[in-house]
């Protein structure tokens, strides 16, 4: 399919889902609308059901192959609070080139960076903070995990020297935790 196709049905898909009623939940920094919310039952697999209920319901028939989903609605011990959610066709995910994804795999996978990411979660925001902590390494030695961090996305620096966690990426930081549990 041609680029113009792809971007032609993507918007129109994207029309379709801002229609949507329920309106969606999103975090402050990625207020993009029409990702509806799913209706809460008393199943203990309502999100499951109600993602089968509009993958039935697909216009595009994009769904035929199934869709991931994942949501969180989260308060940080800092008490900032982020509510976010996002999908793919698994005919879409098929398609793209997971080596893509590489860089911020490897950018989780030393235990000193998830380490930071935790206290940075937890409110120590600065290299300083984070220096004090035990086991962290050398001032240099953050830095490096910060940048590590920074390049692949899952941080940005705001301020002086001040680290967060994007807000769109909180969830799915936690999401990946989930799912590497044993």
């Amino acid at each position: 399919m041609e680029l113009e196709e792809r971007v032609a049905a993507l918007e129109r898909r994207l029309a379709a889902l801002e229609s949507t009623a329920g309106g969606a939940a999103r975090d402050a920094e990625n207020p993009a609308p029409g990702r509806p919310m799913p209706e809460v039952t008393d199943s203990p697999l309502w999100a499951l059901e109600s993602l089968k209920a509009q993958l039935a319901a697909d216009p595009w028939d994009r769904g035929e192959d199934g869709a991931v989903v994942f949501t969180g609605a989260v308060r940080l011990p800092t008490d900032e609070r982020y509510e976010w959610q996002f999908g793919a066709f698994t005919g879409q995910l098929f398609e793209e080139d997971w080596a893509d994804a590489a860089e911020s795999f490897a950018a989780l996978g030393h235990p000193v960076r998830l380490r930071l990411l935790r206290e940075i979660l937890g409110g120590r925001r600065t290299a300083a903070e984070l220096a004090e902590l035990d086991e962290i390494g050398t001032t240099g030695q953050i830095y490096h995990h910060l940048r590590q961090l920074t390049g692949a996305g899952w941080l940005r620096t705001v301020g002086r020297g001040r680290h967060e966690v994007p807000g769109a990426r909180v969830v799915p930081l936690l999401v990946v935790l989930t799912a590497a549990r044993p």
